[in-house]
């Protein structure tokens, strides 16, 4: 993950139509130059560079609107106003061919859909029909609100996904939506197998629990034991480190990226390749069981160790330990991005000219790389609920939120995170692959769950979080009523305690910034954007314009110490001293000492930095350029990257170490 905040891309059916950041147009304006939607009417027209195509639809509080936009010969991008004209929710990506927009509402009155060419092409433009698909109340019934969250993605024209849900060994819905694949037609159906991504991890946990239980290796061997040709380093990484994201490990995948790999464009990784790279790896992030973070290399390591304690290749092993056993017949792990999946979904990312067919990652078997179908997740669920594979025991301790060396819980077990949702305990894993989606929700004090799964890189997977509570909501506690909070009633003085800078403790040159300009909130990323955010509680904010929100907290005393940020996952900043605050501003003069040629050995990668029009400018041959942004004396970000510079005692700069999140501090030594 580069841990940056994200510009808001379309999202299942759900966009929540509400106060928002970009008031854009006046309401005269929109009287003005508007066409009324109206269900099932297809509506003509033409963009031109710098034109705006505008169209209204009156809705009431709690509505569900469906549309869509045939790209006939322009590529449009959609946006969605409320009747403030503030903007609410966007939509594009796909350059040509029909994309769909969509949400509730969260206010009646007018809202405004507009139209206009993506891009900066001064000759771009073209025709494009638009066509109200649907407008109705947001559903109550849990089937029908699976219906609407899931119409964006339905039909012959997109890439699809499908809903399951269980209680008590009973499927209470099954449906697909969309399609398989596009190149031949084949739509999504309920035995289309899936690549499940880092859904997958349970599989690998449970496999390592499983040889645990047979007496051929113990949670807490040092995992030299079964991969001996790995370094020794200060510290003892057990094998529970690795199914735990508490090993100290560089994760590969971000690594991999810093060395210029395009990983999204499918560049080669292969399976031996994580040995090598954690032999280069002279330290440990941190201590084992001391910190979590996100990590696919121990995933990728704990599938040797289950291979190497078995005899068995991963895939084989899966198949005649699991799989097999368990009448999961639609599962199995794809060895190799070269191997066929038989009925599998293609993945598929929007591109300028359509669909892009983009395949899977390299070298991803242990931390995903496992195909299945949905109903083969209800089965692996019922074993979780009536072990036939594993122990009750296993199962429950994978199921039990490791504790870290001082105590502290992660809210992760061994391949699943753990946490409650209104009251009612959950155990859940979500997964991304380069364009598949997967999420995995399971109750077990209830025996229920319910899974999501597409092909289409812009799906959200997370709704599956909001069809469990409308198939499940019986069985848990009341949801708290949100009008008890009404963000008008914010004493916006009461914002200054918490204005300031917090550094990201996974990555401490990534600072957010939070200012408050009259009763407006703001925050401010390193190198990006100021965005408005606005309160949710006495203590939380949401962002407008993007996918997160932030948690302030207190120390005992009841000082505002750090925030978390709730993007991505939890990710937690430290609040900066007064003294700390103080901007660094180079000048030019002062970039030259970082102006140069800079190579690691780890990764066997160089690096040039050159000031240009007085800013520092990342080059590496495979990178993009990136301009960076000065933070703390020494230290800059840019490209999802951070770098802090290391002087000699002259205070010539002779090195830098380098972050991306899940992997941090590689250095990189000045080439003379």
């Amino acid at each position: 993950m580069h841990t940056r905040f994200r510009r808001r891309r379309p999202r299942s059916s759900h966009f929540t139509l509400c106060t928002g950041l970009l008031a854009l147009l006046s309401t005269a304006e929109i009287a003005a130059q508007n066409t009324e939607l109206e269900v099932g009417r297809r509506l003509p027209g033409t963009l031109a560079a710098g034109d705006t195509a505008r169209y209204t639809i009156e809705t009431g509080e709690n509505d569900f609107v469906l549309g869509e936009v045939n790209q006939i010969s322009v590529d449009v991008t959609a946006r969605v106003l409320d009747p403030e004209g503030t903007q609410v929710g966007r939509f594009g990506g796909l350059g040509r061919g029909v994309e769909r927009f969509g949400g509730r509402t969260a206010g009646a009155g007018v809202h405004t859909l507009e139209l206009f060419v993506a891009g900066d092409d001064a000759d771009a433009g073209g025709r494009y029909e638009v066509t109200l698909l649907r407008h109705e109340p947001v559903a109550t019934d849990p089937e029908e609100l699976a219906d609407q969250i899931m119409s964006r993605f339905d039909g012959p024209h997109s890439p699809g996904g499908a809903v399951r849900a269980w209680r008590d060994g009973r499927t209470i819905f099954s449906k697909t939506y969309g399609m398989a694949n596009l190149a031949y037609g084949l739509p999504f159906e309920e035995d289309t197998r899936t690549n499940i991504g880092s859904t997958s991890k349970q599989f690998t946990a449970f496999a390592i629990v499983l040889q645990a239980e047979r007496g051929l290796l113990s949670l807490e061997d040092d995992i030299r034991k079964h991969i001996p040709e790995l370094p020794e380093f200060e510290h003892t990484i057990q094998v529970k480190h690795l199914v735990t994201h508490t090993s100290g490990l560089r994760e590969f995948l971000n690594l991999l990226r810093m060395t210029g790999r395009r990983l999204d464009h499918g560049d080669w990784i292969d399976r031996s390749e994580l040995v090598d790279i954690v032999q280069r790896q002279p330290a440990l992030q941190n201590e084992p069981g001391a910190e979590w973070n996100y990590n696919n290399t121990a995933f990728g390591l704990a599938a040797v160790i289950v291979e190497r304690t078995s005899g068995q290749d991963f895939h084989v092993f899966m198949q005649e330990n699991v799989f097999g056993p368990l009448g999961m017949t639609g599962t199995m792990v794809r060895p190799s991005t070269r191997h066929i999946v038989p009925n599998m979904s293609e993945g598929y990312t929007p591109g300028p000219d359509g669909y892009r067919q983009i395949g899977d990652l390299g070298g991803a078997v242990g931390a995903g790389a496992i195909y299945s179908t949905i109903g083969d997740l209800q089965t692996w669920a019922e074993n979780y609920a009536n072990p036939r594979v594993g122990t009750r025991e296993s199962i429950d301790e994978m199921m039990t939120s490791f504790v870290l060396n001082d105590g502290e819980e992660t809210g992760y077990g061994y391949g699943l995170s753990v946490d409650e949702q209104r009251g009612l305990k959950r155990v859940s894993h979500g997964g991304a692959d380069v364009a598949h989606r997967s999420m995995f929700v399971y109750f077990p004090e209830i025996n229920a769950g319910l899974t999501t799964q597409s092909n289409h890189a812009q799906f959200n997977s997370g709704v599956a979080y909001e069809l469990a509570a409308a198939f499940f909501g019986d069985a848990m506690e009341e949801e708290e009523d949100a009008g008890d909070f009404d963000p008008e009633d914010f004493d916006p003085e009461a914002f200054d305690e918490f204005a300031g800078r917090y550094a990201l403790d996974a990555a401490p040159n990534f600072i957010l910034t939070f200012t408050r300009e009259d009763d407006t909130f703001y925050t401010q990323a390193t190198g990006q954007q100021r965005l408005e955010i606005v309160p949710t509680s006495d203590s939380t904010f949401r962002l407008l314009a993007v996918e997160a929100s932030v948690t302030f907290l207190r120390d005992p005393e009841g000082d505002v110490e750090g925030l978390t940020l709730h993007q991505n996952g939890d990710n937690h900043a430290t609040r900066l001293e007064d003294d700390e605050a103080e901007a660094w501003e180079p000048t030019a003069e002062d970039l030259t000492d970082f102006a140069g040629r800079f190579f690691s050995e780890e990764l066997e990668t160089f690096y040039a930095f050159t000031v240009e029009d007085g800013s520092l400018v990342l080059h590496q041959r495979r990178l993009d350029r990136a301009e960076l942004e000065p933070g703390e004396e020494d230290q800059f970000s840019g490209g999802g990257l951070s770098f802090a510079f290391e002087r000699d005692r002259n205070g010539q700069v002779i090195g830098f170490y380098i972050s991306n999140v899940r992997t941090r501090d590689v250095r990189f030594g000045r080439v003379p």
